[in-house]
């Protein structure tokens, strides 16, 4: 390209053009990848809920088969593989083992439950990975 005076100039973009860009890319992404966290992060919940419920009816099957619910001890793994003097067992009744919750942490089981007290007490510790703070996944509780 050739300017007024007769001299070539080299095509290209400044560094203010650069710049420029670069800020309007931040920008968006500073709008758009907080909304797609929340959005996995409310996923991962509903997967909790999901797995929950899922052994909630694994446990109930279990419980008309062998006519009581696994002890705390038995645990999930119950589920899986017969306990000892359990002679009316029909599992497993989970296929793929007992899952882990989204965060990757074990499911907690406990029966009696302290707020099931005729039943169990099914619960993941959520996204912190600790009990309590308002963010655990239960079974007692309306979600």
């Amino acid at each position: 390209m050739e300017n007024k005076k007769g001299k070539i100039r080299k095509a290209g973009f400044t560094l203010v053009e650069l710049l420029l860009v670069l800020v309007i890319l931040a920008t968006l992404a500073a709008i758009v990848v907080p909304k797609f966290t929340r959005r996995s992060e409310q996923a991962r919940i509903t997967a909790a809920r999901t797995d929950i419920a899922n052994l909630e009816v694994a446990l109930d099957t279990f419980e008309i088969d062998v006519g009581r619910f696994p002890t705390t001890e038995e645990g999930l793994q119950a589920l899986v593989e017969a306990p000892a003097d359990t002679p009316n067992w029909k599992g497993p009744y989970i296929k793929r083992g007992v899952p882990k919750d989204p965060w990757g942490n074990p499911y907690q089981y406990k029966c009696p439950g302290d707020h099931n007290p005729n039943g169990y007490d099914l619960f993941s510790f959520g996204p912190d990975g600790r009990e309590g703070g308002n963010d655990d996944i239960d079974n007692w509780s309306a979600q």
